[in-house]
């Protein structure tokens, strides 16, 4: 018997590969299952119990799948380990049921953009690819049918936290900055070390990329005993073995070229991003001028330093997503126009140091969005023009209109999670996007 921990996208399509393959398939959530999946476990009659774990039922099984968003240290965990019950993910499990070749990304920022590149790559130039895993449809509920040629999964710590012999074809590691440390004892080595799972079963045929302008993570695959392919990429290096930029240009290792031009998307992250993609989709044998196309062909998910409008010779960008200081950094080194910066929502603790500099470069006026904006204010008084404080979407972008001149940018990128306004970060990045909008269609009137 198969007992999945967990009923999100990953639990669910973990129970409904399982029921496929032929498994008794029981599946547990502490919480409350959501109606649409509680219809879907019912039409494939597969037995399930939600608001608690029932330790006898669960000690009956031979093989646990854990969802990701399940710490590793709850009691149930434990209890399953005691009695020698092997704990796997749900990307662990799926892989086992496929021979198509895999393309995996992790990182802590930049996941859901690369993912969307490499596939869109892929699927631009006819390749039969499925893009799923932390993003879409879980690997699980792709493998069910299992009628692809390529997998482009998006891969998140918690994902990794659980393999065995998980082993992609070519492994993409884009960064690893603080984050999610509250899973990994506030150890930030320990958060490290999960990202580098993703190439722990590599061998000689497989293909490693990595940033090499991530000191920490270069360190780290430095520190690597397995036999693998290493691919090094850099913006800010030439010449190296994978990929840099070089006289406008993104340079690949088997010396093809690219316009940096070509790239729909803002920002010095995006280009390394890119960069990276652009290099996996050579490694498969995909030919420059269909990479190319692809890539001039692209559009981002919403939220990710997302265009919204050019309105008066001003810029509006959504980067919602951003919610941590480390995707803000990047925000703002890739825009080289001054910048009026909306920001603020529920503080994580943040260190704003690290953008201090390229606020007092850029930032020209600094407009709070939240119900404490303290943290905010006391970083950046000295660093900025101006800023004022708001409580609204639609004051924030009414107050960023008046106070924009021609040429320069209005960035939404918050550095903060978004629940003291907010439903979630798409909801911010909606709202900011609807009244952007509307502001352009009454200026048009």
């Amino acid at each position: 018997m198969v007992s999945i921990l967990g009923a999100g996208e990953s639990g669910v399509g973990a129970a409904l590969l399982a029921k496929a393959k032929g498994y008794q398939v029981f599946l547990s959530d502490f919480g409350e299952i959501s109606g649409k999946y509680r219809q879907i476990l019912a039409q494939n009659q597969i037995a399930f119990e939600e608001g608690k774990h029932t330790i006898e039922r669960l000690l009956k099984a031979d093989l646990i799948v854990k969802s990701p968003g399940i710490p590793r240290t709850v009691p149930v965990l434990k209890s399953l380990r005691e009695a020698g019950i092997p704990i796997i993910s749900e990307i662990e499990f799926a892989s086992r049921y496929t021979k198509a070749k895999i393309i995996a990304i992790t990182g802590t920022n930049g996941k859901t953009t690369t993912t969307l590149l490499i596939g869109h790559l892929l699927k631009s130039a006819g390749i039969n690819v499925a893009v799923g895993g932390n993003i879409g449809n879980s690997f699980a509920a792709l493998v069910i049918e299992d009628a692809y040629d390529f997998y482009v999964l998006e891969i998140s710590s918690f994902q990794l936290d659980d393999i065995v012999d998980f082993q992609p074809n070519i492994a993409v590691i884009l960064n690893v900055t603080a984050d999610h440390l509250d899973r990994y004892n506030y150890d930030f080595d320990q958060y490290l070390a999960a990202k580098l799972k993703l190439v722990k079963n590599q061998g000689i045929t497989d293909h490693l990329i990595y940033n090499y302008d991530d000191e920490s993570l270069q360190k780290g695959v430095s520190e690597l005993v397995n036999q693998v392919n290493i691919l090094e990429t850099s913006v800010r290096k030439e010449n190296m073995s994978g990929g840099f930029l070089k006289d406008g240009f993104f340079w690949l290792e088997n010396g093809d070229k690219i316009e940096i031009g070509a790239l729909p998307l803002y920002g010095k992250h995006n280009q390394s991003n890119a960069l990276a993609a652009l290099l996996a989709a050579s490694k498969i044998g995909i030919e420059i001028d269909q990479i190319e196309s692809g890539l001039k062909s692209f559009k981002n998910a919403p939220h990710r330093m997302e265009f919204v409008t050019e309105l008066n010779d001003v810029v509006y960008i959504n980067d919602s997503k951003a919610t941590n200081v480390d995707a803000v950094y990047y925000a703002l080194e890739g825009i080289d126009k001054k910048i009026v910066w909306i920001a603020g929502g529920v503080d994580k603790g943040n260190d704003y140091k690290q953008i201090d500099d390229l606020v007092k470069e850029k930032v020209e006026f600094l407009i709070c969005l939240g119900k404490d904006n303290q943290p905010l204010i006391e970083s950046f008084a000295s660093s900025v023009s101006d800023l004022q404080e708001v409580i609204n979407m639609n004051d924030a972008v009414q107050l960023a209109t008046e106070v924009a001149k021609p040429g320069q940018v209005i960035l939404l990128s918050p550095a903060c999670a978004s629940f003291d306004l907010f439903s979630n970060y798409e909801d911010r990045g909606d709202q900011f996007r609807n009244e952007v909008l509307k502001l352009r269609k009454e200026k048009s009137n």
